[in-house]
């Protein structure tokens, strides 16, 4: 072995020694997300869905080497909506790996018998949903104005905040074509009114209604 190489494989070595005593002890990053609140409307009649289910979604972006990383989702809560249709979600602390990065969160919104929002089929606002239900109880519903930067890119909006409008699945073919999945790796253990919803919704299509 030449000296170049020996040189190489130690300072392979404690690159390595250095990761995983930082990991297993002092590098673990914080992550934190705000309260999120909103109101959930059937988008023809302006009137509160009552029982709608809400799911928000934890994600992290994970490093990976070589080909980059991905976001994945850490944790998941969900919620029904009250008479009001209004849903609450208390703020998310936790800590991740020093291999991890904070993300973004998600949400998917359904009721049967409505169009769900999800990651295939989003709210009509051009900002991040995260910001957009980040409000006090208070600014539900009302007027405001969002501004923020990301990755170099100028987002705003202004408009109502926190307003969900579910527009009605009028044929069975729209049911089954916008009812959202349950994420990846999640069953009715973490996610129990998503799944019970969801395969309430296939028994009346027809279908079997086998989401765990």
């Amino acid at each position: 072995m030449t000296k170049m190489n020996k040189i190489i494989l130690l300072s392979l070595i404690v690159l390595t020694v250095c990761l995983c005593f930082s990991s297993s002890a002092y590098a673990w990053l914080y992550y934190s997300k705000p309260d999120f609140r909103g109101r959930v409307i059937d988008a023809q009649t302006r009137q509160p869905i009552k029982d709608a289910v809400v799911v928000v979604l934890y994600y992290k972006y994970e490093f990976g080497w070589p080909g980059g990383g991905s976001s994945v989702p850490m944790n998941a809560k969900e919620t029904l909506t009250d008479n009001k249709g209004e849903f609450y979600f208390p703020s998310y602390k936790t800590m991740i790996s020093p291999l991890s990065g904070g993300s973004y969160a998600d949400f998917i919104i359904f009721k049967p018998g409505y169009k769900a929002i999800d990651n295939l089929n989003g709210l009509p606002i051009n900002i991040a949903c995260e910001k957009y239900f980040a409000i006090k109880q208070d600014m539900i519903g009302k007027e405001g104005e969002i501004k923020y930067v990301e990755r170099d890119t100028v987002y705003s909006y202004k408009g109502p905040l926190g307003i969900v409008k579910l527009e009605r699945a009028l044929t069975r073919k729209e049911r089954l074509d916008t009812m959202p999945s349950p994420p990846t790796n999640y069953t009715s253990k973490e996610l129990p009114m998503l799944i019970k919803i969801l395969n309430e919704e296939d028994k009346n299509l027809g279908l079997k209604g086998e989401y765990k």
